[in-house]
């Protein structure tokens, strides 16, 4: 198997970025405090970034999903693509600001149970929807629907799908490093 491919053009900064990539890299860094490596990647095509951003926040503020519960959803379709940025930051993000339990990150991150019923439900249903491209059985929609989630959650579940695949897919190319914030709860799969 050969090696994988590294997008060779330069990440882009507040330094160096275009007319177009510098406003959202701004917004980014004063939302966040600082900015992150994955952003200044994917701000290479402007477009990807902010359709990104875009679809983040709306996964976060409308979709219905608790804080917990939008991290379990990003933390096993991360751990799905092999996403090792993004499982990182969202390790940490469980930890300190989604109040996730610390046995249901570990499980998520090592591919175990998850040790809570609502949660290892909604963990199973989005691997559902990841392993089968968006055509679960209605054996798996029952089972989600019966843990207490709405219809309406699945379509949440392929925003956050198509959020992730953003950027799981720009880091699988990109290669960017942990940012420090997210070292401590760096993860190799």
């Amino acid at each position: 198997m050969s090696a994988e491919y590294h997008i060779q053009t330069p990440p882009q900064s507040l330094d160096n970025a275009d007319d177009k990539a510098r406003p959202l890299l701004e917004q980014a860094r004063e939302k966040l405090g600082f900015l992150p490596n994955m952003y200044q990647h994917m701000a290479k095509v402007p477009g990807v970034l902010d359709t990104y951003l875009h679809g983040y926040e709306l996964f976060r503020n409308e979709s219905g999903f608790s804080p917990p519960e939008q991290e379990v959803v990003f933390l096993t379709i991360s751990r799905e693509n092999g996403c090792a940025y993004c499982m990182s930051a969202h390790s940490m993000l469980a930890e300190k600001a989604s109040q996730v339990p610390g046995e249901v990150t570990e499980a998520l991150r090592q591919n175990r149970p998850v040790p809570d019923e609502r949660l290892a439900a909604l963990s199973e249903f989005t691997s559902r929807m990841f392993h089968t491209r968006g055509r679960p059985t209605q054996a798996d929609v029952d089972a989600f629907l019966g843990a207490g989630f709405e219809e309406r959650h699945i379509m949440d579940i392929v925003l956050a799908l198509a959020v992730k695949t953003l950027s799981n897919y720009s880091n699988h190319l990109n290669h960017p490093p942990v940012d420090d914030v997210f070292a401590a709860h760096a993860w190799n799969g």
